[in-house]
C-alpha cells in the first residue's frame, strides 16, 4: 500500500480545520492522512481525533520551531487564524508571516490558506460609507486575512486562496441566533435590509477544503469562494421559525445601530454586515454554491442544517 500524503491541519480542534481533518479521518479510501495541530493534545477535541486516526501534534505559531516540526514530511498544509482570540489584525497578519516563511522551508506541495477579502478595495479608508476602524481597516477581521494574501504569492507558495461565508453554526455557539425581547417576541438582528447574505454549514467548510485538496495542482493559485445557500435575513429568520416552530421576526435594523450594541467585536461585524448588503453582487459572485457542492457533494442547504442543529440552539 503507498504512504499516505500527510495534510498538516493547523486549528484541528477548531471548525475549519475539525472539519477537513474529519472529512480525510472518515474517507476509508483518502490518499491523505491527518497531522492535527494544537496547542493542547491534552483537550477533548484533541484526543478524539487521535481516537480516530490523526497524529496529534502539538504546535505554538509564537514558537516558530513547533511550527517548522509540525510541518516536517508533510505533503500539504491548511492555514487559518482566529483573530477573535486577541482582536488584532496586525497580529493576524504577523501569523499568517509566520506561516509563509516555516511553508517556504517545508517545501510543502499544496497550501489552503483560509482568507478573506480585503474590503478596503471595495470601501477606501476615506469612504466614510463605513468608519475606518482600528485607524486603517474597514472589517478587521476580513482586511488582515486579505491583506497577508501577499505573503503566499511573493514566496511562490503553491496556494490555494479559500474564502469561506458567515457559518450557520454561529447561532449555536457565538450568540447571532434569535434573542427575546421585552415584548415576548423573538427577534434576529441584522443589518441587511432585503439583500442576501453568503452562509454555509461549519464542517461544510473543511468538507470543501477537503475536496480542494482532492482536486490539487489544478487548483493551485485560484480563489475559491464557498458557501451553501444565499439568504436574505427574512429568509433566515422564517428558516428559524420553521425549524423551531416559533415565530421569529427578522429585526432589520442600520448598521450603525449594529455597531453600537454593547459586545467584544460588534463595529467590526457591523461593518462586516454592511459590506455584505452594500457589495451583496459582489460577495455572491466570489463565493460560488454550485462549485461547492462539486467539492463536497454532502453541502448542507440551510433547511439541512437547520433539521440537524436547530435544537441546539440556546433562546435567549
Amino acid at each position: 500500500m503507498a504512504q499516505k500524503k500527510i495534510i498538516t491541519v493547523f486549528g484541528a480542534t477548531g471548525a475549519q480545520g475539525g472539519g477537513l481533518a474529519r472529512a480525510i479521518l472518515n474517507d476509508p479510501d483518502s490518499e491523505f492522512s491527518v497531522r492535527a495541530v494544537t496547542r493542547d493534545p491534552s483537550s477533548e477535541k484533541a484526543k478524539e481525533l487521535a481516537d480516530t486516526g490523526a497524529e496529534v501534534i502539538q504546535a505554538d505559531i509564537d514558537k516558530p520551531d513547533t511550527m517548522e516540526k509540525a510541518l516536517q514530511g508533510a505533503y500539504g498544509a491548511y492555514f487559518v487564524t482566529f483573530i477573535w482570540d486577541h482582536f488584532s489584525p496586525e497580529k493576524e497578519i504577523e501569523e499568517v508571516k509566520q506561516f509563509t516563511e516555516v511553508a517556504k522551508k517545508a517545501g510543502l506541495k499544496h497550501i489552503i490558506w483560509s482568507t478573506l477579502e480585503d474590503t478596503r478595495k471595495l470601501v477606501p479608508l476615506e469612504d466614510d460609507r463605513m468608519p475606518t476602524l482600528q485607524g486603517k481597516y474597514k472589517v478587521p477581521h476580513f482586511d488582515a486575512k486579505g491583506e497577508a494574501d501577499h505573503f503566499f504569492k511573493e514566496a511562490n507558495l503553491p496556494t490555494t486562496f479559500m474564502i469561506a461565508s458567515f457559518y450557520w453554526d454561529n447561532f449555536i455557539h457565538f450568540g447571532a441566533g434569535p434573542k427575546k425581547a421585552e415584548d415576548g417576541n423573538y427577534y434576529l438582528t441584522f443589518p441587511l435590509d432585503d439583500k442576501r447574505m453568503s452562509g454555509i454549514a461549519s464542517e461544510d467548510i473543511g468538507k470543501c477544503a477537503y475536496g480542494i485538496f482532492k482536486k490539487g495542482e489544478e487548483l493551485i493559485g485560484q480563489t475559491i469562494g464557498i458557501a451553501g445557500e444565499h439568504l436574505t435575513g427574512q429568509d433566515i429568520a422564517d428558516g428559524l421559525s420553521d425549524a423551531l416552530q416559533l415565530k421569529i421576526i427578522y429585526n432589520n435594523v442600520s448598521p450603525d445601530t449594529y455597531r453600537s450594541f454593547d459586545f467584544p467585536g460588534a463595529d467590526d461585524l457591523g461593518n462586516m454586515f454592511q459590506y455584505y448588503r452594500d457589495f451583496e453582487k459582489e460577495c455572491m459572485a466570489v463565493r460560488d454554491v454550485d462549485f461547492s457542492r462539486q467539492l463536497n457533494p454532502e453541502l448542507k442547504s440551510y433547511k439541512k442544517w437547520l433539521a440537524e442543529n436547530a435544537t441546539k440552539i440556546p433562546l435567549e
